[in-house]
């Protein structure tokens, strides 16, 4: 799943040229039982016409896309209690974000 998320980032930066082509991933805890992921790029971002679709199974916004990616994603985090979401940077690219349920040794580990 974090791969689907890197790839994506990857294309979309793959036409930026006239600067640079940044993307960071990182982890937190996030409230005290869970852990929040972020993948951000500085690619050509998402249009805010599209935003409230990325996920629907089928959509999607390449020449060469099936629209699975983002929706078998939000699937296996849904399906792992957390949430997944995406959100225009204040500059150029995006953040794809998601939060996952960290459990006790008594519940089992959900990362590791």
């Amino acid at each position: 799943m974090i791969l689907n998320l890197v790839m994506n980032g990857i294309e979309a930066m793959d036409t930026v040229t006239d600067r640079p082509r940044e993307m960071l991933i990182r982890s937190c805890e996030h409230e005290s039982d869970h852990l929040l992921v972020a993948v951000q790029d500085s690619g050509t971002g998402i249009d805010p016409q599209n935003l409230a679709r990325i996920f629907d199974t089928f959509y999607t916004t390449k020449s060469q896309g099936m629209g699975m990616g983002l929706a078998i994603s939000r699937s296996i985090v849904e399906n792992h209690g957390g949430k997944l979401w995406a959100t225009p940077n204040d500059g150029p690219g995006a953040m794809f974000q998601f939060t996952l349920h960290v459990g006790s040794e008594k519940e089992g580990p959900l990362i590791g």
